[in-house]
């Protein structure tokens, strides 16, 4: 039976809660190569509530610390439209500080891998969420207007670097088969321990609005279906009836069945919560977000002539070697070009963008 812990906690006082879950849960550190993944939709301040509070990253970390891992890294993919900005939003959140110097880029480098041929083909995931022999993840407990909530199967779709997230939005075409893409890109690499943040959550059309509440909790769970089971009924939802956790029991992740579920803790569900006024299918029928998403998929690399110096980094990582040098600049081929834009972050001079 998957176990969900409930946990009462402030910013002030988190690291009780954190200890309470490793506790729980007993993940097995020693020796290991561990990957936090936090929530990092955008650059913001961290009062603003969009992303894994400062505090909760620092209390994992320091409590991995504390376990005799052989390597630790922290880092996400930004959101939708913030690609090639991880080290400022890492920054202006205060996630850098609180990361005490494990923080990297794992934009940087990523490995192609087969997909779902129903959207792609072929996506490309950071390298290092492949080389961690655990990943804790920790997602923000919010709303969002496309899959109505966003927790720990949705946390993982930071495991894409660059544009492809946008491919993946218009291969989907809908609301439903948005659903499923966000389980197909969890499954690749199951993360091993999530422990949510809502300490602060967020309510009404997320997941970047300014609806917060105050809800006082860290829950953990070393299943996500069940994390996420029990969000979707804290907010007053039926858990079966989220397309992404219909898809998930189908393919053997779990159960959203809340009476399933040991819960350690108080469960109580968050009265008047509310919920995305848009359905996901009037989001994605939206005009302008759909032309985002689709100046955002077609955009290729460009280089910047006066900035490039030649050095090659960018074709040495580009994971499908869509990039040549050629006259001592590297051009792309954008047939092969696959929008992960690690290009774009690895570049020391910081002399590719992206353009239309």
């Amino acid at each position: 039976m998957a176990k969900v812990m409930i946990h009462p906690a402030t910013y002030g006082d988190v690291r009780q809660a954190v200890d309470r879950a490793f506790e729980l849960f007993s993940p097995d550190l020693r020796g290991k190569r561990v990957l936090i993944k936090p929530n990092l939709l955008r650059a913001s301040e961290a009062a603003e509530g969009i992303v894994t509070n400062p505090a909760v990253l620092r209390a994992v970390v320091e409590k991995v610390e504390t376990l005799a891992p052989a390597s630790l890294v922290v880092g996400d993919n930004p959101g939708l439209f913030c690609y090639g900005e991880n080290e400022r939003s890492f920054e202006q959140t205060g996630l850098m500080e609180a990361a005490k110097g494990y923080y990297r880029n794992i934009g940087n480098e990523a490995q192609e891998l087969d997909f779902n041929p129903d959207f792609l083909p072929k996506v490309t995931i950071s390298r290092a969420v492949l080389d961690a022999d655990v990943i804790i993840s920790l997602p923000k407990f919010k709303t969002h207007g496309l899959t109505v909530i966003t927790g720990a199967i949705k946390n993982s779709f930071g495991f894409l670097p660059g544009a492809q997230k946008g491919r993946l939005h218009r291969a989907a075409g809908s609301a439903e088969r948005f659903h499923q893409v966000i389980v197909e890109v969890f499954r690749l690499r199951v993360a091993d321990l999530f422990l949510v943040d809502a300490v602060v959550g967020m309510e009404g059309n997320g997941p970047a609005c300014s609806d917060l509440r105050e809800i006082g909790l860290i829950l953990a769970s070393d299943n996500a279906v069940a994390v996420d089971t029990v969000m979707a009924a804290m907010m007053g939802l039926d858990p079966v009836t989220l397309p992404f956790l219909r898809h998930a029991k189908k393919l053997g992740l779990g159960d959203p069945d809340l009476g399933a579920l040991e819960v350690v803790g108080e469960f109580r569900r968050l009265a008047a919560f509310k919920l995305p006024p848009l359905t996901g299918e009037m989001m994605l029928a939206n005009e302008h977000i759909q032309a985002l998403l689709k100046a955002r998929s077609e955009s290729r690399p460009r280089v910047n002539r006066d900035l490039c110096t030649g050095c090659g980094t960018c074709i040495d990582q580009c994971p499908v070697s869509a990039l040549s040098m050629i006259e001592n600049m590297p051009l792309v081929d954008a047939d092969t070009c696959i929008t992960c834009f690690c290009c774009q972050e690895i570049c020391p001079e910081k002399a590719i963008a992206l353009a239309s």
